[in-house]
């Protein structure tokens, strides 16, 4: 009985698994102008948007990149990708990663084209 209990524990857990990761977010490319969650579209400091940009990063806020009129925080860790926000500042680039709302998790950076 208790064997019985346990390979049933162990089907209903691997089917919950498989469900869920069904309805993981699968990565999409966004193509728009990388700034910063501060300012949005809108750079009112003054200097040029990828000085605004740089500049607000610094002082703690994320990269953000807005698309038409919608704007997304990016949200990454890795290293090279911060690198190529920061050359890219100002200018258009394609991120790709999951997005949820308004928040893209971003696996890549590259310059759009």
């Amino acid at each position: 009985m208790r064997s019985g209990l346990l390979k049933f524990g162990a089907v209903v857990i691997l089917g919950a698994g498989l469900v869920v990761s069904s309805f993981a977010a699968k990565a999409e490319t966004f193509t728009g102008e990388v700034s910063d969650a501060m300012c949005g579209a809108k750079h009112d400091m003054g200097g040029s948007k990828a000085d605004c940009t740089r500049d607000c990063v610094k002082q703690g806020s994320k990269y953000a990149l807005v698309v038409g009129d919608k704007v997304y925080t990016l949200e990454t860790k890795d290293k090279a990708a911060l690198d190529q926000l920061d050359k890219l500042a100002g200018v258009q680039a394609k991120v790709t990663g999951t997005a949820e709302k308004d928040v893209i998790q971003v696996s890549s950076v590259a310059p759009a084209n």
